[in-house]
């Protein structure tokens, strides 16, 4: 492998979508969501990361999705929102991650998509308030997940040692709200199905 192909990044990824909690495509991807579709997003905020010679440090990205109920079926539609922050090069990075086309866990999902949008470079906000995690995309996008209390009511509820390809070993419950207004995607979530973890990403990471 070059140098060049390689590629890691480290952060935080959330999630939200319409499923009351917990989501069972979460767990499953052949468990039926609930609903007639699966409509939600995987927001990140990548503390560090290099593709290649390429820093993506403290950068953020939003993947917005419609998927049908069963979503092992494929048929996902999907489209990437890129911080403006990020040069040229970051740009064509992220995009690269994100859609799969770089190997790595993304590569998996990216399987399911057929109808990929194209990516769009615009302001993109995450604010960490510990228990509370939040990702604005002006006119666009707003989503916000609470983490669930744990029994002790000290900390927060979690599952782990699940298979899950993007994200950490330990998932913190949490309920979301979104609101997404953009052309193609049009929904919004009331403390519905929603989850955070940290995230570490390579393309080794499945083998690709």
């Amino acid at each position: 492998m070059m140098e060049s192909d390689r590629w890691w990044a480290k952060g935080l990824l959330f999630e939200n979508c319409s499923c009351q909690l917990l989501c069972r495509a979460h767990v499953s991807f052949k468990q039926r969501c609930d609903g007639d579709v699966c409509v939600g997003h995987w927001a990140a905020h990548i503390v560090e990361g290099r593709f290649g010679g390429v820093s993506i440090d403290d950068l953020n990205v939003a993947v917005i999705y419609e998927a049908p109920p069963l979503m092992y079926a494929g048929d996902w539609k999907q489209r990437l929102y890129i911080d403006e922050r990020a040069d040229t090069a970051q740009r064509a990075a992220l995009e690269s991650i994100l859609t799969g086309r770089a190997g790595g866990p993304w590569a998996t999902l990216g399987q399911f998509v057929v109808t990929k949008l194209e990516s769009r470079f615009t302001a993109v906000t995450f604010k960490d308030a510990g228990h509370e995690k939040r990702m604005t995309i002006p006119g666009v996008f707003d989503t916000t997940v609470t983490a669930i209390r744990s029994r002790d009511g000290a900390d927060h509820a979690v599952i782990s040692n699940l298979y899950n390809v993007i994200h950490g070993l330990v998932h913190v419950l949490a309920r979301g709200t979104t609101r997404c207004r953009d052309e193609a995607f049009d929904f919004t979530t009331d403390k519905t199905h929603a989850l955070y973890s940290e995230f570490s990403w390579d393309r080794e990471s499945t083998g690709v």
